[in-house]
């Protein structure tokens, strides 16, 4: 047999060899990936990420829920409908007027409507106005899909601006939570952000939501590759979002106003190494940085009230 002969075969049976399986494997995760970006990021019913408690079976999600609750029922009076639109969308809030002339604009992660930002209200009570909104897709408030705050960014500037001109509060502060301190990050990069925004709080930021996502499967014993890749391209498609190439550890370091970066040591999703690596790289002058050794993601003040609260306290003046 002839040597090119040979070595053709010998090509075709290794492209046999591994090809086939690579096809079955991407057969099988595609539609996998698939599925995740839906449940994930589409809302497939009027129902999902309603004003309800997203994690019914977590304890301390429950507290914080029902803690939010009371904080509201409380304050009612002090409470006002609003409503805002942008990008074509209905936007659906509540404005708590406590007679200053700041106010603490929440923004909570995703899954989450504004009655989860309640509980973080509690800080401010008294101290600060404070604004909750649905994020488009969320509770009340239109729209069809998350868009990893790239879309949610525009959003915030909008309330921000609603608060700032229509409510009348002289200083702006936004106080994000998980995906939302991410898409505060991303707000504050825009061009058209504006310096009535004078502090940023973040608590459990992460760096990329690509990163996250990534620990969120490893915490679940799902394997990652290929379907975290797949979904990093469907949604390249999908949202025209890199979630890989595109997040705040590539736009920390244009932010300049005063930041405080809330973290907890027991962080399995914003890994406290990425939090280091965040604060190192923002450009702000008045930086800081307050570590808690107890509480999971996004469950940092439910663990550590006191010391949480006086941190943002210190923080804001008050």
């Amino acid at each position: 047999m002839k040597p090119l002969i040979l070595l053709i075969i010998i090509v075709l049976s290794l492209l046999v060899v591994v090809g086939v399986p690579i096809v079955i494997m991407f057969k099988i995760t595609i539609p996998i990936a698939k599925k995740v970006c839906r449940d994930t990021l589409v809302k497939t019913s009027p129902d999902k990420w309603g004003r309800v408690c997203s994690a019914p079976d977590n304890e301390e999600q429950v507290a914080m829920w029902r803690s939010g609750i009371k904080w509201a029922e409380l304050h009612r009076e002090k409470m006002r409908e609003v409503s805002i639109v942008n990008d074509g969308l209905k936007l659906v809030g509540e404005y708590y007027d406590f007679g200053s002339d700041r106010c603490v604009l929440i923004v909570p992660g995703r899954c989450e409507c504004l009655m989860y930002s309640y509980f973080y209200a509690q800080t401010y009570t008294g101290r600060t106005n404070v604004l909750v909104f649905d994020s488009r897709s969320h509770g009340l408030s239109q729209g069809d899909r998350s868009y990893l705050g790239f879309k949610e960014n525009e959003d915030l500037l909008k309330c921000a601006e609603f608060a700032h001109d229509e409510l009348g509060n002289k200083e702006i502060y936004l106080h994000g939570i998980c995906i939302g301190a991410a898409t505060a990050v991303q707000a504050l990069t825009l061009d058209s952000t504006q310096p009535y925004i004078t502090k940023l709080i973040l608590d459990g930021c992460y760096t990329t939501f690509y990163e996250t996502f990534k620990n969120h499967m490893i915490y679940d014993n799902r394997p990652v590759h290929p379907v975290i890749d797949e979904i990093r391209c469907i949604l390249k498609k999908e949202i025209g979002v890199d979630m890989k190439k595109q997040g705040p550890i590539y736009l920390i370091h244009k932010v300049k106003v005063s930041t405080l970066f809330l973290s907890t040591s027991l962080d399995k999703f914003s890994l406290p190494e990425k939090t280091i690596e965040l604060f190192n790289k923002c450009a702000s002058s008045d930086k800081h940085l307050v570590w808690f050794d107890k509480g999971a993601h996004s469950h940092v003040r439910i663990n550590n009230e006191e010391k949480y609260d006086e941190a943002v306290l210190n923080f804001i003046g008050l």
